[in-house]
């Protein structure tokens, strides 16, 4: 260590530092962890978060990081790798230091994207399990959520085929009477699979099921993996999973996984699941891998469980909010935190020339396809006409109180003038500016970003919510719209007013997160505005609920729960080596 990046993939170097990587039972004396505490899992584990929650509940928690970036192009700007590297470089200063990241979807993973490991010599290990299922939480998640959909499905052909005393006298279940055309649930696995987007089921006879319009999302979508990100423990879990609204009724009432009395089935597949998997960065800084991505409408952050539990073990502990700022760090500052109480104490903003050029009116980004010259040329020009895009998430990030540290993450491509421009545009603004190499050098690369967070973390903070938990749906979706997009204001649908007007008169929705629906690609809903767009509005055309998870969903734009597969996939290049069974390919 470290490996040379330009010369190995990422499969590779995680290999190759695989071979030292620690055992189950090192890392629980590593770790001061008790034998009870540490669950196999093949050379993974997981860690029984409840008993370690009660042993350590009276030791202070540690520092709380959180890592999130500016608007990116479709390629992504290295929050992983930078949370890598980050915790790498703290292990270099000595520091106690772990952190907690999302586990992969496998239908980016075998797409265009690749996997979410970090990359370089900032990777999180083994590369393979990591990508490839991990210890279950997705498969446990997928059967869960099936479940639900058998179990309704099933429901609605007995109830079409049989009187109600039969259904009495056979089954002991009384009439839901679901209506056909309102089934919110659908069906998922964790491919990109655009040909299941629009589904006909129950082709056939009688008894080969109810024949109705169906869907098919990504796992990683489903409403039972944002209840994993969000929940405190087993109980919570329960209470949820039996609030999730399957459909309604032809009266118009929500039947929910507890009138199907499914959800106690559904807990069971989930109960592995709650507690984080264990891994390491190719540096050797324990990493928990726990809840999944897909900010679009879920949360999009690593569990409250493993934060719970990384702040009693470590002195500084990394968390990373999926995409920008204007969507993860918002959902992490104005539900995450709200919904574990817990306060960061500095958020690392990680911004790349690559990205502030295509701000800068650069050309098209296309995922799959090679970045065009502007982008691996020197063009400080263009730097610097994308900044006011880092400018804008330093200040939103301001708005929560906390002074942002930005994380210039360099690329071996980057010139020292584009990165000095950078620097001087963040420090003017007030914030702390380190320049990492991450990437290339691990944490011997990320020292200068290191000694800025800890030196932050030092800074007493003003943490704050954007907006009472008493504010209406209507207005929070407003104060998100102006202070963190820079909307003119928000333009309501007739169909969406009238529901957040019936939601807002409903009690039972005071509590509710407010989970915003957009692009991430660009601060409004339209992926094709870069840079800070002025003069607009912010258009909702709809509010989803997720009952079990508690949240409102305000859809801004048109957000497809199953992604698709793009001309030239990743799947092409992954492949196994027969002698040794080792795959190949992941990037």
């Amino acid at each position: 260590m470290p490996y040379d990046p330009t010369k190995m993939q990422d499969w590779q170097i995680s290999e190759a530092a695989e071979e030292h990587m620690p055992t189950p039972d090192e890392w629980r004396t590593k770790l001061g962890l008790q034998k009870d505490e540490v669950i196999p899992y093949g050379r993974l584990a997981r860690l029984d978060f409840l008993k370690i929650i009660e042993r350590l509940k009276g030791k202070p928690d540690g520092k709380y990081i959180d890592v999130t970036a500016i608007t990116p192009t479709p390629l992504g700007e290295g929050k992983s790798t930078t949370t890598m590297g980050l915790m790498e470089g703290l292990g270099k200063r000595g520091k106690n230091v772990g952190g907690c990241i999302r586990q992969p979807s496998g239908g980016p993973t075998f797409n265009v994207k690749g996997t979410a490991a970090g990359g370089g010599n900032a990777l999180l290990i083994p590369m393979t399990e990591f990508s490839m299922g991990l210890t279950g939480d997705i498969n446990a998640i997928m059967n869960a959520h099936n479940l639900a959909m058998v179990a309704l499905t099933a429901r609605m052909q007995h109830e079409r085929n049989y009187t109600d005393d039969q259904l009495e006298r056979f089954s002991k279940m009384r009439r839901l009477d679901v209506d056909p055309t309102r089934v919110e649930f659908g069906w998922i696995m964790d491919f990109c699979a655009q040909s299941l987007r629009n589904i006909v089921i129950g082709m056939g006879g009688k008894q080969d099921g109810f024949t109705m319009q169906s869907k098919f999302g990504i796992a990683v979508s489903s409403e039972i993996m944002a209840i994993l990100s969000i929940v405190r423990d087993l109980a919570d879990m329960r209470e949820r999973i039996g609030k999730i609204t399957l459909a309604f009724d032809k009266r118009g009432n929500p039947v929910t996984t507890s009138d199907l009395e499914v959800a106690g089935a559904m807990t069971s597949w989930m109960v592995p699941a709650i507690n984080p998997t264990l891994m390491s960065t190719a540096e050797y800084q324990p990493c928990l891998v726990h809840a999944g991505p897909f900010a679009n409408i879920a949360v999009g952050q690593s569990s409250i469980i493993a934060d719970r539990i990384g702040l009693k073990m470590f002195d500084y502990h990394c968390t990373e909010s999926g995409f920008a700022a204007d969507i993860g760090f918002e959902k992490f500052w104005n539900v995450k935190c709200r919904n574990s109480g817990l306060k960061p104490h500095v958020a690392v903003l990680v911004a790349t020339v690559r990205a502030l050029k295509m701000h800068g009116g650069g050309p098209r980004v296309v995922a799959g396809l090679a970045l065009p010259d502007a982008y691996t040329k020197e063009n400080v020009k263009l730097v610097e006409q994308g900044l006011p895009n880092l400018l804008h998430h330093i200040n939103t990030i301001r708005t929560a109180g906390i002074n942002p540290v930005v994380c210039i993450n360099q690329f071996h491509t980057d010139t020292k003038a584009e990165c000095d421009i950078i620097r001087q545009a963040a420090e003017k603004a007030g914030a702390r500016v380190a320049l990492s190499q991450h990437w290339l050098k691990g944490g011997e690369g990320a020292l200068e970003l290191a000694d800025a967070v800890i030196d932050a973390c030092n800074d007493k903070n003003d943490f704050k919510f954007l907006y009472p938990l008493e504010m209406k749906l209507r207005d929070r979706v407003e104060k998100i719209a102006k202070t963190v997009y820079g909307a003119d204001g928000v333009d309501w649908s007739a169909d969406a007013d009238a529901r957040a007007k019936t939601l807002e008169a409903d009690s039972q929705y005071a509590d509710y997160s407010t989970m915003m629906v957009k692009t991430h690609l660009s601060l409004t809903h339209d992926p094709t505005r870069k840079g800070v767009p002025k003069g607009w509005r912010l258009p909702i055309r709809d509010v989803l609920i997720y009952s079990g998870a508690k949240f409102l969903c305000p859809m801004a734009g048109t957000i497809s729960l199953m992604p698709g597969t793009g001309s030239d996939p990743a799947l092409r290049r992954i492949d196994v080596d027969v002698k040794t069974g080792k795959v190949q390919g992941l990037f």
